[in-house]
């Protein structure tokens, strides 16, 4: 029986080393597991953090393009208005062109004053489409809109009202572009 028992041990030993190799093969494949697992997420915090770099970089981009466009809108605002203003000047030229014209005095003279009369007129329509208007003059005097430079006596008014107006004032829209200078009467 001693060859049985012998046996019987080696036997067991074998199913031990069996069991034991079986054990290391598991906890082997269970570190490659996890080996595996750091690896793809490793991998995957490389992946976020390269999309919050790009995210990060398109956001800085996107502030320094809108604020270059905000520069840009503020140094071009007044393009429009400057573009309207060339009708005049046209107009004014052409009333020039017009002295050296072979008429005689009274003529040309009449032909100036249509040219200014025409550039005036183009100034106005200017103005109004871009909410710029007169200040009126008629009635009360007002310190918010009208400077008054003088006072002056006056029988058709009373003490106060505007008298004459001296220079045009002007408005932009709610806001006072400059005011009417005029007289009141003591």
């Amino acid at each position: 029986m001693s060859e049985e028992k012998k046996d019987e041990q080696l036997e067991q030993e074998v199913i031990q080393e069996e069991t034991t190799c079986c054990q290391t093969e598991e906890t082997c494949s269970k570190e490659e597991s996890l080996e595996d697992k750091v690896a793809r997420l490793e991998e995957e915090l490389k992946q976020s953090e390269e999309k919050y770099l790009r995210v990060h970089a398109d956001f800085e981009n996107i502030k320094k393009r809108l604020e270059r466009e905000k520069y840009q809108a503020i140094d071009y605002a007044s393009e429009k208005f400057a573009k309207d203003l060339l009708t005049p000047i046209d107009t004014l030229e052409m009333a020039l062109a017009s002295a050296n014209a072979d008429l005689d005095a009274a003529e040309l003279l009449s032909k100036l004053k249509e040219g200014i009369e025409l550039t005036i007129k183009n100034f106005v329509t200017t103005f109004e489409k871009h909410n710029i208007s007169k200040i009126d003059t008629d009635g009360e005097f007002d310190p918010n809109v009208h400077n008054a430079v003088m006072q002056v006596d006056s029988n058709n008014h009373e003490t106060g009202q505007i008298v004459s107006e001296l220079q045009k004032g002007y408005m932009l829209k709610d806001r006072l572009l400059r005011p009417s200078m005029v007289s009141i009467a003591n």
